[in-house]
């Protein structure tokens, strides 16, 4: 039965190019006689167009046709195709097994930096870059940032073969305005779609738990084998990177997200210097979240915090006898715990309200804590470390 549905379409789509072939030939063919009247109209009139026939004139491109072959001449061949193979390990029979993945990735230079999504190139072994003109590199890691989903890779490729993309501003978005999305859903290599940023500030779980910001959303259609690729704006600019869409069946919904091109300025340098993201520390490594704020519940000995005078909870060792025999235990005094309320003015109710403050920093510079401490509100400065 499946067989006979296929054979049908199949057939169907070959009998109507059958027909519309034939259908041109018998027009060739045939010549139907003219009435005396027509004859004299055309006569008097000049040449007749054929129904349907369509002047040279309204075969132009309209401005907004034109706009979109210009976004995709400028930036079609900075995007890459980026294809993983890697191991899993089977839960059940407790084997490795051969996994492969694919995505897409923007030309950063001439020297062959590529940007990637972090989530395209994790526990990946072995990573290829497919080029505009089908010749396909081995890429090595160049740094990783998981919390932001940021990668860049390296590939020696001739400079000649290189088009880098070119930086637009994301600070300047507007909700409404045009976007095309050019990327290699389902292995379609530079495929562009185009719509409109839907929203702007977005927030996004990242797969290191913490929250991303700032997130471009846009409607444009995105799929799997997206994620990576460039957002453009009407000139042609990088605005973004897109990374993910909401959607239960994995597929597009109209609901897409792109970091923003002011996040991948501010981690790439880093990156492609350090292998990865220094972060300053404050030295708190546990908080508890209440309807007053975060309590602190251990800070790092000796960290920037326990420098400052930040106090965490106490461990208590107690005595206890019981008859003949006397038993010691440790339990926990949260009495003397510091709760942070706010830092450098901000309000803070979450542990990410925390953390981007300080991430905003840089080593070495200081922030104020407020807390309460005993019923009394007081501020604490903190000169933050380096962290890992």
């Amino acid at each position: 039965m499946l067989a006979s549905k296929l054979f049908f379409r199949f057939s169907f789509l070959v009998s109507l190019f059958s027909v519309s072939l034939l259908g041109g030939e018998s027009h060739a063919q045939m010549q139907i006689a003219r009435p005396p009247a027509l004859e004299s109209r055309m006569a008097a009139q000049g040449d007749w167009h054929v129904a349907g026939e369509v002047a040279p004139e309204e075969l132009e491109l309209t401005p907004d046709e034109k706009r979109n072959i210009l976004v995709y001449e400028r930036g079609n061949r900075a995007v890459v195709h980026i294809t993983t193979r890697s191991v899993q390990v089977d839960a059940f029979y407790l084997m490795e097994r051969p996994a492969e993945g694919s995505g897409s990735g923007s030309v950063l230079n001439k020297s062959g930096l590529i940007l990637t999504n972090y989530h395209v190139i994790e526990d990946a072994r072995d990573i290829r870059v497919t080029l505009f003109n089908g010749e396909s590199y081995v890429a090595s890691l160049v740094g990783q940032d998981p919390v932001n989903d940021i990668a860049v890779l390296k590939i020696d490729a001739p400079p000649e073969v290189l088009f880098p993309v070119q930086y637009g501003d994301s600070s300047k978005l507007r909700v409404g305005q045009k976007v095309y999305a050019i990327g290699n859903p389902f292995g379609l290599e530079r495929t562009m779609t185009i719509g409109i940023i839907s929203s702007l500030n977005r927030v996004l779980p990242s797969r290191s738990g913490r929250t991303m910001k700032s997130i471009i959303q846009i409607d444009a259609a995105l799929n799997r084998g997206n994620s990576g690729g460039p957002l453009f704006d009407s000139s042609g600019r990088l605005i973004g990177m897109n990374t993910a869409i909401a959607s239960r069946t994995g597929e597009n919904t109209g609901v897409g997200f792109a970091i923003p091109i002011a996040s991948v300025k501010r981690i790439v340098p880093q990156l492609v210097a350090n292998g990865r993201v220094i972060r300053p520390d404050i030295g708190i490594t546990r908080v508890y979240q209440t309807d007053n704020g975060l309590m602190v519940a251990t800070v790092t000995q000796g960290g920037p915090s326990d420098q400052a005078g930040i106090r965490g909870f106490r461990l208590v060792r107690e005595q206890i006898q019981r008859g003949p025999f006397v038993y010691e235990q440790t339990r926990i005094d949260r009495s003397e715990a510091d709760t942070i309320i706010g830092i450098d003015g901000q309000r803070v109710q979450t542990a990410d309200d925390l953390l981007s403050v300080v991430e905003n920093k840089q080593p070495g510079e200081q922030v104020v804590l407020t807390i309460v401490r005993e019923g009394e509100t007081i501020s604490l400065p903190v000169k933050l470390g380096e962290g890992d």
